[in-house]
């Protein structure tokens, strides 16, 4: 192999990382960071990162799909994400530092590997930061308007998002169209915001959503202060939605009425299936626990108990809020921004309404709290290697903090906040949480594929030499049998009504379609190599169900991941590369 080719894939090796711990690496200012962590505080951390915005969002979409049946996806989910905590919870017990999923690639796939996971990781919690930043802000301004103190439409949403309502409703205004039939009360409020904003130069209106950038600034100021103020407000957040998601669990249960659980999967598998990015959205927890490594004070014991706890506690109440949504109303009623809030109000329970209102304002600040605690970490990591420049290294002397990355990850959430609408994005942001996911999976089997590390906490290792390929040809012949659509749609035109088929018909289907069948020559190779190497049974199924779940994301948001990822190359070769320590040596 050439130098420069080998370099690429220069590994970073368990034993050096041991014998020099990063926490006492020169150069970084201020010290280590400080150990306060425990399993129960870490546990806390993984609750507050789950149940956020999928519990109080995106899981009205994935029902309206999915109907009841979406309660066994959360199980599925759980079930890949179980994998994937093992194997976590293994290089969290073998390289208890910093950088998650980034650390365990550069140890196992090399530094461009790293450099890539590093890389998804940044858009995986910078975007889906926005996300919630924006959803908490929308739940904010929601109370602030139910209690009289209503702040001015053009300070409580995005540039982008008014501008287009604006366009929209004045476009229906000139055909003479009528408002009310035409538009959306999202396109309505956006023109009444870019019509009474101040006008700062001509055509152009000062419209910012203010509240997500004051809650961005206010949690990043949090996260900056220190690691035991953070966990101390994580562990309040969390006892406080935990108990209003019981109450809600607990009141709903009276006004379920079994007939809206027929029929249980409405639209099948496949419909069941397109929740994948809502439901997986809710469950990037375990990434976020795993960069608190260096601020344990345990990280070998506790760190796999806090990841399996956390996804224990998680699924359940999801699997039960699933039921009661879909058991109080009809599924498909349920495509709502609000579904806890919209069914209370739907069945005459306006005070429970406003109360999981107040507990959504809540459950988003704690998730916020959890990725703006990871980001910098990250970022730490990867500048401690010489992969990005010195200052994200630099802890604070007083707060032990990596203070330089949480003031850019505070702008670089805050800012964009303000001006754009970033609903359409948790799609990117399961994709590279996923990918982490994959390659972490991936790592164990390059790293101890027999369960022989030795360390502290190992994946359990059970022979997957004839177990993986039989659980590969159950699984397609079960999808053959519940969801042939997804393979009928490469024969069909693209409404999938007539039999028309035009070569313009076809590749609009098949290039949906790319990402599976790339899965499908993925499977068969890991069949064959895990059948040849005798390979540990649950990290091949953590890589299989991981990029299973991928191809269900969609051929644009892969193109929007590639364009991202091809960023990063250009960074890493134009930086990265020449200043990696590994390249110093």
């Amino acid at each position: 192999m050439p130098p420069a080719t080998n370099s690429l894939f220069r590994r970073k090796t368990v034993e050096s990382i041991l014998a020099h711990p990063p926490a006492d690496a020169e150069g970084h200012g201020g010290g280590g960071l400080a150990r306060h962590l425990t399993v129960r505080d870490l546990t806390g951390l993984g609750i507050a990162a789950i149940i956020g915005a999928g519990i109080f969002s995106t899981i009205g979409q994935a029902s309206l799909n999915g109907g009841p049946a979406v309660s066994l996806l959360f199980v599925f989910t759980a079930i890949a994400c179980a994998f994937s905590a093992l194997c976590y919870a293994q290089f969290a017990a073998t390289i208890p530092v910093s950088g998650s999923a980034y650390t365990y690639a550069y140890t196992s796939f090399g530094e461009l590997a790293a450099w890539i996971i590093g890389w998804a990781l940044i858009m995986e919690y910078a975007v889906g930061n926005i996300v919630v930043a924006i959803s908490w802000s929308d739940y904010f301004t929601g109370l602030l308007d139910g209690v009289g103190l209503a702040l001015p439409r053009w300070l409580t949403m995005g540039t982008q998002s008014a501008y287009s309502g604006y366009q929209a409703v004045l476009a229906v205004m000139q055909a003479g169209g009528n408002l009310q039939a035409s538009t959306t009360p999202a396109q309505l409020a956006g023109y009444q915001a870019w019509t009474s904003a101040p006008e700062l130069f001509d055509g152009f209106r000062l419209v910012v959503d203010l509240p997500a950038f004051g809650i961005t600034v206010l949690i990043t100021a949090l996260v900056y202060v220190g690691i035991k103020e953070s966990k101390n407000a994580s562990n309040l957040l969390v006892a406080l939605k935990l108990a209003v998601v019981a109450i809600v669990i607990a009141v709903g249960v009276f006004y379920i009425k079994p007939a809206n659980w027929t029929p249980f999967a409405p639209n099948g598998i496949g419909g069941v299936l397109k929740g994948v990015s809502a439901v997986f959205f809710a469950y990037i927890g375990f990434d976020a626990i795993s960069t608190t490594a260096e601020e344990c004070k345990n990280p070998q014991r506790d760190l796999p108990k806090a990841m399996m706890y956390a996804l224990i506690i998680c699924t359940v109440l999801y699997v039960l809020i699933t039921l009661v949504l879909t058991g109080m109303v009809s599924y498909k009623e349920l495509g709502v921004g609000d579904p806890l809030s919209f069914v209370f109000a739907k069945v005459g329970l306006p005070k429970f309404s406003g109360l999981v209102a107040v507990s959504a304002v809540f459950a988003m600040a704690s998730v916020l709290l959890v990725f703006q605690l990871g980001q910098p970490r990250i970022w730490l990591t990867m500048s401690r290697d010489g992969l990005l420049p010195p200052v994200f290294a630099r802890i604070h002397p007083r707060f032990h903090t990596p203070s330089f990355s949480t003031i850019v990850t505070g702008l670089f959430v805050g800012v964009p906040a303000l001006f754009l609408n970033m609903d359409l994005v948790v799609d990117l942001t399961s994709i590279g949480t996923l990918f982490a996911f994959a390659l972490v999976c991936g790592g164990i089997l390059i790293l101890d594929p027999y369960g022989q590390s030795g360390a502290r906490f190992t994946v359990p290792y059970l022979n997957g030499r004839w177990l993986v390929p039989a659980i590969l040809v159950v699984s397609a012949l079960l999808l053959w049998q519940y969801d042939r659509g997804t393979l009928v749609k490469l024969l069909e035109d693209v409404d999938g009504t007539t039999a028309a088929r035009t070569h313009e018909g076809y590749y609009a289907v098949f290039r949906h379609q790319i990402p599976y069948l790339v899965f499908i020559l993925a499977a068969l190779a890991i069949a064959v190599v895990t059948f040849r190497k005798k390979l540990s049974l649950l990290p091949v199924l953590g890589l299989l169900t991981n990029l299973y779940l991928m191809t269900q994301l969609g051929i644009n948001n892969w193109t929007m991941f590639f364009i991202w990822l091809l960023i990063g190359l250009g960074i890493y070769f134009t930086y990265g590369h020449k200043h990696s320590k590994l390249n110093a040596k």
